[in-house]
């Protein structure tokens, strides 16, 4: 009697542990709702060898916008914030800048006088604070300061501001034979030294804008120098052409959460294979910001009317996410 009893317990424990793999949840960040069903939805219609969508593995491209899409970018762009305390740094050596904006400004901690210059006044503190030295300096000091600085509103440091749903949508995309890109107007050699640590992302799988980069030698060695001029802005416009430099194949996964990724969801939905289109709307007052059609960063105006208008997915995050960050689980 023991066996046939030692039997119907064995296949009983199987069957349970079986129920429980394929109950696991992959993004347990999400509440259930449309957004994350289509997510699973898409993956699954592209990873079913014998179904009629499947998509080889290497035709699995996904590609992310970074700030606002992967980690916040209020009440100022991250890199924003690294350059005024470049410029801040840089200070006692350009004594003329307590007198020339949009310099004078940023020393004083006065982002909105830094705004009034417009594209123009963020382009020469970007280029003050960005140039002039080479590409390996340039990594240790994004480095050292993205290990140390904080975020203004939270106290905590920035990388802390990752989005959790968002790191699981991350994973489970790798998981099921996607590689991954960010493709963002942030500087693509700012978002390399640390995406791969906080992202998962290489550097090599990285897409921004830049500037212009020259060789030289230096006491007898090669280096590469960082040169006060603009190469090329991966936004808007940019962002199709920046994906068709660097990865070379059309993306059949977009997601971002501005009118400045409208072009490349949309080079992404006019391709051949199956797509998903996905837009992360920040609607979230209390646990991050809210904002879109009015902000001065990160609007979302175009994009939430062709996001209807053609069936795209919009994350509504106040809904559609059980945490934003992760140290809201601790």
């Amino acid at each position: 009697m023991k066996k046939p009893f030692l039997l119907m317990v064995s296949l009983a424990v199987g069957l349970l542990t079986s129920s429980v793999a394929t109950a696991v949840d992959e993004l347990p960040s999400w509440n259930d709702g449309k957004a994350k069903q289509a997510i699973i939805q898409f993956v699954h219609k592209v990873t079913k060898k014998d179904g009629p969508q499947f998509v080889q593995p290497a035709q699995r491209i996904a590609v992310f916008d970074n700030d606002g899409t992967l980690w916040a970018e209020q009440p100022m762009y991250v890199q924003l914030a690294f350059a005024l305390d470049r410029v801040k740094a840089m200070a006692p050596e350009h004594p003329e800048w307590k007198t020339k904006e949009p310099f004078k400004s940023a020393l004083a901690g006065d982002l909105k006088g830094v705004m009034l210059g417009g594209e123009h006044a963020l382009l020469d503190l970007i280029m003050a604070s960005h140039a002039g030295i080479t590409t390996e300096a340039f990594a240790k000091i994004v480095s050292d300061w993205i290990a140390d600085a904080r975020h203004p509103r939270f106290d905590r440091f920035y990388t802390d501001l990752v989005y959790q749903p968002m790191l699981e949508l991350l994973d489970y995309l790798r998981a099921n034979g996607f590689k991954t890109y960010i493709v963002s107007g942030g500087g693509i050699e700012f978002m390399r030294p640390w995406t791969e640590k906080v992202y998962g992302i290489p550097p090599e799988q990285v897409v921004g804008s830049s500037i212009v980069t020259k060789f030289e030698m230096r006491d007898g060695k090669p280096v590469l120098t960082r040169q006060p001029k603009v190469n090329f802005i991966d936004d808007k416009a940019g962002k199709p052409v920046g994906i068709n430099q660097h990865i070379g194949r059309r993306p059949i996964a977009a997601f971002g959460n501005s009118d400045g990724d409208l072009q490349m969801l949309q080079w992404t939905a006019a391709g051949n294979n199956p797509n998903l289109c996905l837009y992360v709307h920040h609607t979230d007052a209390q646990r991050e910001w809210a904002y879109d059609r009015e902000s001065h960063i990160g609007r979302l105006d175009k994009g939430l009317d062709e996001a209807k208008a053609k069936g795209w997915t919009v994350v509504d995050m106040k809904r559609d996410w059980k945490f934003i960050y992760l140290f809201e689980k601790r």
